[in-house]
């Protein structure tokens, strides 16, 4: 999922997503151990997307106090 996507989302559709590729990591975690996934980059992908979802949550956090305290 690229930034521009993610910045595209709202805030409830962000948590959904994060929750999504929450549970598909574990799903591939599970896979990895018992030996049954094929591409073990996969893992890797989903976990950027999880930070880039968080960073993306943040950002909106931090705008939101900076137009409160202004």
């Amino acid at each position: 999922m690229k930034a521009s996507e993610i910045k595209a989302l709202a805030d409830q559709e962000l948590l959904e997503k994060l929750k999504q590729a929450r549970t598909e990591l574990f799903n591939l975690r599970f896979r990895l151990a018992t030996g049954n996934l094929d591409n073990p980059n996969a893992i890797r992908a989903v976990k950027k997307d999880i930070a880039r979802l968080h960073t993306e949550l943040r950002a909106r956090e931090i705008e939101a106090s900076r137009s409160q305290a202004s």
